[in-house]
């Protein structure tokens, strides 16, 4: 066994930096999405007139469409409908298309009521009180959810096992402190 330590060691590392870079590209997607597509749906709903509300969901439509992020759902084995990417697609484009008919003579009360009906439609409560905009979890990596996911299950478990084997070819022992008691 002990012959195997460095083959052990070297698969161990190999299979740790796969997992790394299964993290870092998550980390990536993760910000490429926020910075082209979760602030613009942000700035939508935090935009205080229609215009400006038009100009920043059309930007996080256009992302969207250019991504192939129109349909399809994010979820690996439970098919929940919070991971539904066609209904989030449809929701902001309807979203849109609110926008797009609300005529310039309305009312600043319609108006209002339009910015207030798409912060709604955009953003919901997190748990610290704060707003947070509405997306199906997972979209970051989509269409590749089910790669991404065996990447990290494999990646991950067959690096533990090789680190498991290297500590028992290397020999490392537990040392298990013992206290004797004296019979008088």
């Amino acid at each position: 066994m002990k012959k195997f330590k460095n083959i052990f060691l070297v698969l161990a590392i190999i299979f740790t930096l796969v997992f790394c870079a299964w993290g870092t590209v998550r980390i990536v997607k993760y910000v490429q999405f926020s910075l082209e597509c979760e602030a613009y749906l942000k700035r939508a709903a935090d935009a205080n007139t229609v215009e400006l509300a038009k100009e920043e969901l059309a930007k996080a439509i256009d992302y969207a469409e250019k991504n192939n992020l129109t349909e399809g759902i994010v979820s690996i084995f439970l098919k929940n409908p919070a991971n539904d990417i066609e209904f989030w697609y449809h929701n902001i484009k309807s979203a849109y298309d609110e926008l797009e008919n609300v005529p310039e003579d309305a009312s600043q009360l319609e108006k209002t009521n339009v910015l207030m009906k798409l912060r709604e439609s955009l953003t919901d409560r997190d748990s610290n009180g704060g707003t947070k905009v509405i997306y199906p979890f997972g979209i970051t990596i989509y269409p590749n959810n089910v790669l991404y996911f065996w990447w990290c299950i494999l990646s991950s478990v067959i690096g533990g096992v090789f680190w498991t084997l290297f500590i028992v070819a290397v020999g490392v022992k537990l040392k298990v402190n013992t206290i004797t008691v004296e019979k008088k």
